[in-house]
């Protein structure tokens, strides 16, 4: 199995990234490390998935208009995800900035496939990305996480539901079946990924607490603050 490249040790930047499904929580979690670590003035970068302007028009059409394949939907994600590594995620990195990504190549990893997409494919596409030097991988009960989107959503949009693969004509049964699949991959990248699993039913403070510590014990914090003169730019 194709595992990404380390990213070289002259690199002086660290690079953050979480994991997990809809409804786990991982987005509330990585926004409160970002504003702990703004706190403290530190040199801190945020990026999330699916956000470049480069091909953001392209994919709203295309999930619009439903003229999405597999395949086609599998690389516009990863030009969207180029895009930002090349301007955003690797040179913050040189410049020796914490990155947080909001989901990272993973989230492709476990989707394209559920989609079709080969393993070895999907992997070669996502190649020139370095591997997190910690991920988080929010792990929540599959009906836990289904129950928090679906409270909250009144009508699924088409790929979300996974309606693209006809695992069923109902966008909730397909929603569920979809996600079932999804998290059956992330499931099986745990160990090979080095995922720090968080367990996801806790409440937020809890997590977050357990969060920190781990960003504290692998990260020297000290090294990314902030000089006087950049806090007062």
């Amino acid at each position: 199995m194709m595992i990404a490249a380390r990213k070289p040790k002259d690199i002086p930047g660290k690079l953050i990234a979480v994991e997990g499904l809809d409804g786990s929580g991982k987005s509330t979690q990585i926004y409160l490390v970002k504003r702990w670590l703004e706190m403290q003035d530190m040199k801190v970068f945020f990026t999330e998935w699916n956000s470049s302007a480069l091909v953001k028009k392209v994919t709203k059409r295309g999930k619009k208009e439903q003229l999405l394949t597999p395949t086609t939907f599998s690389l516009i994600h990863c030009t969207d995800f180029a895009d930002r590594f090349e301007r955003q995620v690797w040179p913050l990195l040189r410049a020796g900035f914490i990155v947080l990504a909001d989901r990272y190549m993973y989230t492709a990893f476990a989707r394209d496939v559920v989609r079709g997409c080969s393993h070895s494919w999907v992997k070669n596409l996502y190649s020139f990305a370095v591997e997190p030097d910690i991920t988080f991988f929010f792990k929540v009960p599959l009906e836990t996480a289904l129950e928090r989107i679906l409270s909250g959503r009144p009508q699924l949009k088409y790929f979300e539901a996974g309606m693209d693969l006809g695992l069923s004509p109902d966008p909730y049964e397909s929603f569920r079946l979809f996600q079932r699949r999804i998290h059956e991959q992330y499931e099986s990248m745990e160990e090979t990924y080095r995922f720090h699993v968080i367990d996801a039913t806790g409440t937020v403070e809890e997590q977050q607490q357990e969060v920190r510590e781990i960003v504290k014990a692998q990260i020297d914090l000290p090294r990314f603050k902030k000089r006087a003169r950049e806090a007062m730019a």
